[in-house]
């Protein structure tokens, strides 16, 4: 009995440490298929760019993005590889084990073997019974007789299942190997694709880099664009917050004078009629339950939102950024920019109203749509397909993206931010749309 609970413990072990594995590698190449997918759209895009003569900074902004997805996929080759190893490693220890397990339990399997062939003359066995001292003592050696019978077939099925066992290990370790051979093979290919890279980004940043003075002058441009776009945003959210407060001050202001009618109309029970609208006022005016609902439902898609295009590589993240030539230059992003194919559709990334359509010079028109106490902004657009006080849906085609003169590849805008009271925060948008 002993044996067989160390088994039992020794098999809960595997079949623990076989999940975990298991988890792990599956959380490993989970990431491998994301990784995968945004080199191929990033590469999708750099093909693209190949048909036009003139080099842009975003292509440079492309190609580094190309050369860390690929940097990222090379470490997780690593780690799966090292995983792998691990595995085989683990493996093996559990086969000397098991293997050394089932040479004890042949062994001990033969003894009683060895003791039943002596036994097995039921007259025999009677005589071991009936030659008992006392009738307490028989029972006691049949009871014997039963066990070492029970022993028996349970090392049997003890020595099958530990020979189940090292077959099923054996195997596993087989596959590991060859899906370590695998994933060598494609990190080298990752490598070499990176080196490819490297040297294409070399190209293109000397190209910019002798023409320092006209990036600085098309960044001074740039800026200036970018302080208008902020500007515009910022003016047509606070018009909007002012128009909600002044429909909230008018209905207030209706309240109160119907208040007033119903206290002059009732005479003394106008101290009643003055409570009764002070109770209006503080339960009237707060938020609808259908914009609380739609403000709740939004922030429970945090980290789940579609991207505002469908196919697109961030070239530029929130906050500070590096110049990608300049050195010493940093711009600041108040949301994300997002490199798409050309005359790529601009989509709804949660369903709400649009409150403001502009047409800013130089930068195209923007979209801006509530979203409860949340606005998502969305710039650069050539064409819009709707206007302010539209209903729109997750998904919906609002516009399509401004194409520059000889590009292949359009630019996306994309903001969030979130109104509290008169105050107007700007979110970080990678952490809200869906990686």
């Amino acid at each position: 009995m002993k044996n067989v609970s160390k088994l039992l413990f020794l098999f809960f072990l595997l079949v623990v440490s076989n999940h975990a594995g298991a988890q792990s590698s599956e959380k490993l190449k989970t990431e491998q298929d994301r990784l995968a997918k945004k080199i191929s759209n990033t590469k999708s895009l750099l093909d693209k760019v190949k048909t036009n003569t003139e080099a842009s900074l975003n292509e440079l902004k492309i190609i580094d993005k190309q050369i860390q997805f690929r940097e990222d996929l090379v470490r997780n080759f690593d780690n799966q590889i090292r995983g792998a190893e691990s595995k085989i490693s683990e493996k093996d220890k559990e086969i000397i084990k098991l293997t050394d397990k089932l040479g004890r339990l042949k062994t001990q399997y033969k003894k009683l073997l060895i003791y039943a062939y002596k036994h097995r003359n039921k007259y025999g066995r009677l005589m071991y019974i009936f030659s008992s001292g006392s009738y307490f003592e028989a029972i006691k050696r049949n009871n014997y007789l039963k066990r070492v019978s029970e022993m028996q077939h349970k090392q049997f099925l003890i020595i099958q299942q530990h020979q189940g066992l090292i077959k099923n290990e054996i195997q596993t370790i087989q596959k590991e190997k060859e899906y370590k051979v695998q994933i060598l093979d494609e990190k080298k290919i990752e490598r070499d694709q990176i080196a490819k890279d490297k040297v294409k980004q070399e190209a293109v940043y000397k190209k910019f880099k002798s023409e320092e003075g006209k990036l600085y002058a098309q960044l001074k441009e740039d800026e200036r664009k970018k302080a208008e776009l902020n500007k515009k945003i910022s003016a047509a959210i606070q018009k909007e917050i002012a128009a909600a407060e002044a429909k909230r001050k008018k209905a207030e202001e209706a309240a109160r004078k119907k208040s007033t009618t119903a206290a002059t109309t009732t005479g003394g029970t106008a101290a009643a009629a003055t409570t009764t609208a002070e109770k209006k006022e503080t339960t009237t005016f707060t938020e609808t339950k259908e914009s609380a609902a739609l403000n709740k439902s939004f922030e429970g898609n945090k980290g789940k939102l579609p991207w505002p295009v469908e196919k697109g590589t961030i070239t530029e993240g929130f906050g500070r950024n590096n110049h990608p030539t300049l050195p010493n230059v940093v711009t600041n992003n108040n949301g994300i920019d997002i490199s798409a194919p050309k005359n790529a559709q601009v989509r709804a990334v949660f369903e709400g109203e649009v409150t403001s359509v502009l047409n800013i010079p130089g930068a195209g028109k923007v979209v801006i749509i509530k979203h409860g106490n949340y606005r998502t902004v969305y710039s650069n657009l050539q064409d819009t397909y709707v206007s302010a006080g539209s209903k729109v849906s997750t998904k919906q085609a609002i516009g399509s993206l401004l194409n520059k003169e000889n590009s292949s590849v359009s630019l996306a805008h994309f903001e969030i931010h979130q109104v509290v009271g008169t105050v107007v925060n700007c979110l970080n948008p990678s952490l809200w749309v869906a990686n």
